[in-house]
């Protein structure tokens, strides 16, 4: 233990000087009370004692610490120290000489000093409160009747443009709370909803009490049955609830729409009410929100009902879709199987009657003749066959009995559809295949043969004279990518390209089905199909198909 240590125990500051005018201790209190002390010097300049000095220039004369050194015996005085450009603390000073150190005590009156002028000021203000005292008491009552008033008015108009700025039941009912909460100063506010024979909170200051299911006594049921205001001391908030450690004040607000009971507010504050000031502006705000909960719930309901009806009618349209598409292709295999089979019934007599010539060609002695018809019946044989395959594609195209998942040959497929496009393609368009080595992808195969067919369709269509349509087909990422890229005119609206109806051909020529159509194929398939165009450019449909 040091030396100087015994004057930590010291409730008051205590700063020992050495001879030479060092700083040798200072106590804990010291420490605390002057936390910006750097040393003596600095020190001194900051602290002050009234004195009237014949010598005005000599400073040590002004310095209560450089009297206190200078001076033989014991030293006292009264001292103020600046903490800040206009703040002051007080201190009764002591020094006392032990030796080479001075030990100086600083005893803190700045309380004692503020306390007397303070009661100096209490005096002087005590003469002129009683003399307005009596003008001040007919003053407070209008005073009141202004606050209750303005309270009122500010209350009814905060919470009316609540309710006109939002037809959200749960906005209107937290900023209802907030704003009754100010008003009375509780703690706890919540709107209870009434559900039979107890209430559901559904909205409160407290989180956690949302969705409780709370029930009272039966004498606030009966005021709250009679859409009356109720203002009750009580230990609980409600009978399910834990009891407050103090008495405090519950007000609960029935909310009624005509005469309906909604549910009711409850707000619980530690402020004494009195009913009599605020019972007029309850039963406003009672009126407002019952009106504007009902309103909020109706439009909720309606705009449910928008939604309900706008995805039934997409529903409608896709189903629409499908039942056209459906027909469509319905139609297209009966006329298929029909067109086949009277097809294929003069072609097998013709296909016959070529081999009778093929074989009696061979009996003509006559070279350049049998040469000839040899070479004819030759090609009318590659016309058969022609005839044969394009009966079979249009009937692999059509696949009405495949109306399962099954794995195909995607690359095999679209050279399918362009067999039966050809006419749209030949001497005209260069079709250029980049296919990529894809796997046998489920799918259904007629729907997608669909789709296929009615982009080239449209990409020959966008090729006025000659051009070209290059496909690229790939398997990336467990995805199949199809690319259809044609040098056509491009396309105005793309955008629209998809929706039922729409249309770039001319009347006649175009229904605006065959792209929604597509579109909804692909979906079927949890694909996605894009378009990027350019006018005078050319069009690139992608389609991406996921194959798990």
């Amino acid at each position: 233990m040091g030396k100087f240590d015994l004057f930590n125990k010291f409730n008051t500051a205590v700063v020992i000087i050495g001879e030479n005018k060092e700083t040798v201790f200072t106590n804990n209190v010291f420490k605390r009370i002057f936390k910006d002390f750097e040393n003596i010097k600095k020190f001194s300049h900051k602290l002050y004692y009234e004195v009237w000095a014949l010598d005005s220039n000599n400073v040590e004369v002004h310095s209560p610490i450089l009297q206190a050194f200078k001076s033989k015996e014991d030293f006292s005085a009264h001292v103020m120290y600046q903490t800040s450009a206009s703040e002051y603390q007080y201190f009764d000073m002591n020094t006392t000489h032990k030796g080479k150190y001075n030990v100086v005590i600083f005893t803190d009156v700045t309380a004692k000093i503020k306390l007397g002028n303070i009661e100096n000021q209490n005096k002087n203000l005590l003469k002129k409160v009683n003399s307005l005292e009596e003008e001040n008491k007919s003053m407070s009552k209008i005073k009141l009747q202004a606050q209750s008033q303005a309270m009122k008015l500010l209350l009814l108009n905060n919470i009316s443009n609540i309710i006109r700025s939002s037809i959200n039941t749960s906005v209107i009912l937290k900023s209802a709370l907030k704003e009754l909460s100010d008003i009375f100063g509780a703690f706890r506010a919540y709107y209870a909803e009434k559900e039979k024979d107890m209430f559901l909170i559904k909205e409160s200051t407290v989180k956690k009490e949302i969705n409780k299911k709370i029930s009272f006594d039966k004498e606030i049921n009966e005021y709250i049955n009679k859409n009356k205001v109720s203002c009750t001391t009580c230990r609980k908030e409600y009978k399910e609830s834990e009891p407050f450690k103090e008495n405090v004040q519950r007000i609960i607000l029935p909310i009624y729409h005509l005469s309906n009971l909604i549910g009711i507010i409850v707000l619980s504050t530690k402020q004494k009410i009195k009913l009599d000031d605020t019972l007029e502006v309850l039963e406003g705000i009672s009126f407002q929100l019952g009106n504007s909960i009902i309103q909020s719930e109706l439009y909720k309901k309606n705009e449910q009902m928008v939604k309900d009806l706008t995805k039934a009618l997409e529903e409608l349209k896709t189903t629409q879709l499908q039942l056209i598409n459906s027909e469509k292709m319905a139609s297209l295999g009966q006329l298929v199987a029909g067109v086949a089979h009277e097809i294929n019934t003069p072609v097998a007599s013709i296909k016959s009657n070529n081999e009778i010539s093929k074989k009696l060609i061979k009996q003509i002695k006559d070279n350049e003749l049998s040469e000839l018809l040899a070479e004819t019946n030759a090609i009318d044989t590659e016309a058969i066959e022609r005839i044969n395959r394009l009966v079979v594609s249009l009937r692999k195209f059509v696949r009405l009995d495949e109306a399962e998942l099954q794995e195909a040959d995607i690359n095999k497929e679209i050279d399918l559809t362009l067999d039966l496009i050809r006419h749209e393609t030949k001497n005209r368009i260069k079709i250029i295949k980049n296919y990529g080595a894809i796997p046998p992808i489920k799918c259904y195969p007629n729907m997608l043969n669909q789709v296929f067919m009615n982009i080239l369709v449209n990409a020959a269509h966008a090729i006025k004279e000659e051009g070209q349509i290059t496909i690229d087909t790939n398997y990336k990422n467990k995805n199949l990518i199809v690319k259809f890229k044609d040098n056509g005119c491009g396309i105005k609206e793309p955008d629209k390209i998809f929706d039922a109806g729409y249309t770039t051909k001319g009347v006649g020529v175009g229904t605006g089905l065959g792209l929604a159509i597509s579109q909804k194929i692909v979906e079927k398939h949890k694909g996605k199909i894009n378009v990027k165009t350019k006018i005078n450019e050319g069009s690139e449909f992608t389609i991406t198909i996921p194959s798990e």
